[in-house]
């Protein structure tokens, strides 16, 4: 796990900062690290329309990415080969560390006596790096001249860092320069939006659920993927709060409590 952690960032270094070394230690300062946000897994009930069957949802892409892709595949498909999407300007790839883990870390570093913020900050991140627990969570990649992103989700190390969940998302419903409710300008946004539709049923079929997703099966856990105005989701519930399960245990597990003999 560590292994594959140390060539993640080493690859990432190597894109990104000429001269680096991966001895050397990761300048916290040029990388986007945010904490965790809660885990909220979408457990609404899915249901079959009537005469349908479960999809290969799992097999579904979005402009070439499949759920449970690892981070290499993604950087192979957009950082190596120049495809369709590049990186966004600002903080195209984005580290964090779970939750758990950084309480973990948080108390390890105060029992050392490491108070005050900015130190404290350092010795969580510099702990969890050379332990495998600091990870890309997201990679974020746009079309500017089509106005459309790309936004992947990776789920932790425990997990093996694979992708959880793709949103893409294009400006089919907006209008550029446009204000007002013409009905010249409506009529634009109507095709704009069929369009779209219609090129999102002639990739991925009509949907199996309601009029907006394909799913994999009645349980939300599976692989399913929606469509809004715009947008399309392609998400793994179940490879999410799996990585969120294994985490908290192997966390508790691994807490450095202190050596109570009693």
């Amino acid at each position: 796990m560590i292994k594959k952690f140390a060539f993640f960032i080493f690859s990432y270094l190597v894109m990104f900062l000429p001269c680096s070394s991966f001895a050397d230690e990761m300048d916290f300062d040029e990388f986007a690290i945010v904490d965790q946000e809660d885990t909220t897994i979408n457990t609404e009930d899915v249901s079959l329309n009537s005469g349908s069957g479960g999809l290969d949802v799992k097999h579904f892409d979005i402009a070439g990415v499949m759920l449970g892709m690892n981070y290499d595949e993604i950087k192979n498909l957009f950082f190596d080969n120049g495809g369709l999407y590049a990186p966004r300007k600002k903080d195209s790839v984005i580290y964090t560390i779970n939750k758990e883990w950084k309480y973990n870390l948080d108390y390890e570093c105060r029992q050392n006596n490491i108070f005050i913020p900015e130190k404290l900050e350092k010795c969580i991140y510099s702990l969890a790096q050379n332990r495998g627990l600091l990870y890309i969570a997201e990679i974020h990649l746009e079309r500017a001249f089509t106005g459309e992103m790309l936004d992947i989700y990776f789920t932790s190390n425990a997990t093996d860092n694979l992708v959880w969940k793709v949103v893409y998302t294009n400006d089919a419903n907006v209008l550029e320069g446009v204000d007002g409710n013409d009905d010249r300008f409506s009529n634009q946004r109507e095709k704009k939006l069929l369009a779209f539709w219609q090129g999102v049923l002639d990739k991925y079929g009509q949907p199996n659920s309601d009029e907006d997703k394909w799913i994999s099966s009645e349980n939300a856990y599976d692989p399913m993927m929606q469509a809004f105005y715009g947008q399309l989701v392609l998400s793994d519930n179940g490879l999410e709060a799996s990585d969120a399960a294994t985490n908290v245990q192997q966390a508790r597990k691994n807490f450095q409590a202190k050596p109570y003999a009693f």
